[in-house]
């Protein structure tokens, strides 16, 4: 690891270790050793997008945004373009160049999904993290139809490999496992 991606990953830590709830620094650290997993040559800005994916998310809360799909798709856009920015200051910091923290930008703002194969990897790894980390809590609480829709959405986001993969490594119910197949 240089140096510079070393004070980077520290100062997002810095950051979100400043989270009241306490999730902002866990979710950063799954983030990164899910990224190691599935692609252990990411590159530094890569490496460094999946650590700030959600830097200071909770200083913009979704209560801020109206109820409603039209809300948080508003309230999401708002956290990826504060996101880029910040992690950009960030790597700035650390003595990243200017094109370096552009491209940081791209990747949390997920210009190119599904074009772009390292916004499309990052997608994969926040997929990955859904479910091996919080899908259990979000199914919980939720009616079969809700669980199969958001296992929908979440497969559609995924790589043709990432969904293989996924298929794999999670024990899925049938049903969820349809769903994730023929997204």
């Amino acid at each position: 690891m240089t140096d510079r991606l070393h004070r980077a990953l520290a100062l997002i830590d810095a950051a979100n270790a400043a989270d009241p709830k306490g999730d902002a620094l866990p979710y950063g650290e799954r983030m990164s050793a899910e990224l190691a997993r599935l692609a252990p040559d990411a590159s530094e800005v890569l490496q460094i997008a999946a650590r700030g994916q959600h830097v200071e998310r909770w200083l913009l809360p979704r209560s801020d945004y109206p109820e409603g799909k039209a809300g948080y798709l508003a309230w999401r856009r708002e956290q990826a373009r504060r996101h880029a920015l910040r992690v950009a200051g960030i790597m700035a910091e650390a003595g990243y160049d200017p094109a370096d923290c552009d491209r940081v930008g791209v990747l949390l703002r997920k210009e190119g999904l599904k074009r772009d194969a390292e916004v499309q990897m990052l997608e994969d790894v926040i997929c990955f993290v859904f479910l091996r980390w919080y899908f259990a809590d979000f199914a919980a609480g939720r009616d079969e139809a809700s669980v199969l829709d958001i296992v929908r959405k979440t497969a559609r986001k995924m790589s043709d490999a990432a969904r293989t993969r996924a298929l794999a490594e999670f024990a899925l119910p049938p049903l969820l496992a349809d769903a994730v197949r023929s997204a």
